[in-house]
């Protein structure tokens, strides 16, 4: 196995946002390296925050930021060129466009669509969200939500109707998936559940349990292992977000039964293993992940690359874990968490322009202990300024 030695650490840490937010500190016990230059070749003017990072110790530090606040289930995260946001509420079938305006408590929230059609119940609802690679063109949108009758891909223009692209994954109160995202070969990769029907996710001519590869008219993406078929892999019980390295590796993050949650890295054709294993079972047969935590300390959902990091937010083990990988994608070292309790269900984790995270709280989801102000969008910045340009 090929791996770097971790960065250098650096002792500095700023925050981009408005002064009044409030910034907390907290640790992970990854190395992470030295930030980038912006576009222009100057680090950005950014106020410093409330806590500096200390330097030496075991430790790495973080600064997470309530950007806003007062949402409904935030499920999804894409940015838009402008560097401001798209955020879908699951049950109320809401897109939010949040910045990069701001005010006196945060970044502008505001509406910008309803999504008909959407029949929000259990897991189900407004789910998954991306924007086109050539958005400044084609000014097109994707989401992924729940219907009467089945879960469902589909295009627009902010403020026109939905088309839909893709039907007929499958729908129920829990596993529908829900994960959109775009690779560098700019076709769209669709995360499913197999709806609580396990014999689905073995099943090559079913979509569920599956990631799915389409193109932006929802065809089967040319050189998808099987013959005009949209499926890139199967045996999944429930992936809901993906992301993807700087080397261009695929990832996902999968819920599992009782025993074992898991990162994978998704290969054309890979077989996962659901139902016949769950976690790292040692079978030839199919493709163990590169990580695995107890359900009680994960159920995580939302998943994003930055660098050489992946960091997943997590509903029921309620923080992130943080992974440092090596030069073929494997782990260097063991996982952290980040966060842990802090702000209850974490959710969306979504890599922004400026190499910061953005990650949604969970707590009005049925499951949570929501606050007064849940549910929250916070933007994270790691010491290293992997997660975040210092």
């Amino acid at each position: 196995m090929s791996a770097r030695p971790p960065y250098p650490r650096i002792h500095r840490l700023r925050v981009a946002l408005a002064a009044s937010c409030a910034a907390l500190l907290f640790t992970a016990g990854c190395s992470f390296g030295e930030p980038e230059p912006d576009p222009a070749g100057e680090p950005p003017n950014l106020p410093t925050p409330s806590a500096s990072a200390s330097p030496g110790g075991a430790g790495q530090q973080a600064v997470a930021t309530v950007l806003a606040k007062g949402l409904r289930v935030p499920w999804a995260i894409a940015f838009l060129p402008d560097g401001g946001a798209l955020v879908t509420e699951r049950d109320n079938g809401r897109i939010l466009q949040v910045g990069p305006e701001s005010g006196p408590d945060g970044l502008r929230v505001r509406p910008v669509q309803t999504i008909p059609d959407v029949a929000a119940a259990g897991e189900g609802g407004l789910l998954g969200i991306a924007v086109s690679p050539d958005y400044a063109r084609d000014r097109t949108v994707f989401v992924y939500y729940t219907t009467e009758r089945d879960n469902r891909v589909a295009r627009l223009q902010l403020g026109g109707q939905p088309t839909p692209i893709l039907t007929g994954i499958p729908k129920a109160n829990v596993h529908n998936g829900g994960g959109l995202g775009f690779g560098s070969d700019k076709q769209l990769y669709v995360s499913t559940g197999d709806a609580g029907q396990r014999p689905l996710s073995q099943d090559v001519k079913s979509l569920g349990g599956k990631i799915l590869r389409i193109t932006p008219d929802g065809k089967p993406a040319a050189g998808n292992p099987y013959p005009n078929s949209p499926v890139w892999s199967l045996g999944h019980r429930n992936v809901q977000g993906l992301a993807w390295d700087a080397a261009k590796r695929m990832y996902a993050v999968e819920f599992g039964q009782n025993t074992w949650d898991e990162i994978n890295q998704i290969t054309k054709g890979g077989n996962y293993g659901w139902p016949e294993v769950e976690g790292q079972a040692g079978d030839k047969r199919f493709t163990d992940p590169i990580a695995q935590w107890a359900t009680s300390d994960a159920s995580c959902s939302g998943l994003a690359a930055t660098d050489r990091l992946l960091v997943t937010g997590c509903l029921r083990g309620k923080r992130l874990w943080v992974m440092e990988l090596t030069d073929t994608g494997t782990l260097l070292g063991q996982p952290s968490e980040l966060l842990t309790n802090r702000y209850g269900r974490l959710r969306a984790v979504a890599a922004a322009p400026d190499g910061s995270l953005w990650v949604s709280t969970s707590n009005h989801d049925g499951r949570g202990d929501p606050a007064g102000d849940d549910d929250r969008l916070l933007r994270v910045v790691f010491a290293g300024g992997d997660g975040g340009r210092s």
